[in-house]
C-alpha cells in the first residue's frame, strides 16, 4: 500500500518540476489583433440554456510578463471599450463594466460586470484561445435579490 503512494508522489513532483521551467516569459505574453467570437447559441442564463445573440469583435491585445506567472496588459475592442488584462493560474482574464446592461420593468437599468476568461486551446494551436464570456448584474437589481448572469463560450483567433 505504501509503494503506490510513493510512486504517485514522485510522478506528480516530476511533472510539476518539468512543466514550470518549460514556459518561458515570451511564450506566455500575447500581443496582436484577435477576432473574438462569443457564441450565443450555447449561452446560459442563470445556469439554464437560453440562446443569446452571438457577438464578434476585434481586440488589439498588448501584454508583457516579468515571469511566466506574472503577466499583465491591455485589451482595446473595436466596440469602443478597453480594459486591463491579467494572467493567473494559466488563464487570461479581462473584466469591464457594461453600462445599462440589465433593464428593469420600471425603466431603470443597471450595469453588468463582463469577464472574459480564456486559455490556450487544447491541443495547443498558436494564436487560438478558448474560454468563457460571462456578464453578471448586481444582486438586488430590478427589485430581485438574485444575480442575473449570462455565460457563453468565447473563442479568440489571432489575425495579426
Amino acid at each position: 500500500m505504501i509503494r503506490p503512494a510513493v510512486v504517485i508522489g514522485v510522478a506528480v513532483t516530476c511533472l510539476v518540476g518539468v512543466a514550470s521551467p518549460a514556459r518561458a516569459q515570451g511564450e506566455v505574453a500575447i500581443n496582436g489583433t484577435f477576432t473574438v467570437f462569443s457564441d450565443g447559441r450555447w449561452a446560459e442564463t442563470n445556469d439554464s440554456d437560453h440562446p443569446e445573440l452571438s457577438v464578434t469583435q476585434t481586440w488589439t491585445v498588448t501584454s508583457t510578463c516579468t515571469t511566466y506567472q506574472d503577466c499583465a496588459g491591455r485589451v482595446v475592442s473595436d466596440q469602443g471599450w478597453s480594459a486591463d488584462l491579467v494572467y493567473m493560474s494559466g488563464r487570461w482574464k479581462v473584466t469591464r463594466t457594461v453600462p445599462d446592461w440589465e433593464p428593469c420593468i420600471d425603466g431603470t437599468k443597471h450595469p453588468g460586470r463582463q469577464s472574459f476568461t480564456f486559455w490556450s486551446d487544447y491541443p495547443p494551436e498558436p494564436g487560438r484561445f478558448v474560454g468563457w464570456d460571462k456578464t453578471e448584474g448586481p444582486s438586488g437589481a430590478c427589485g430581485f435579490n438574485k444575480v442575473l448572469d449570462v455565460e457563453m463560450p468565447v473563442t479568440l483567433t489571432q489575425v495579426s
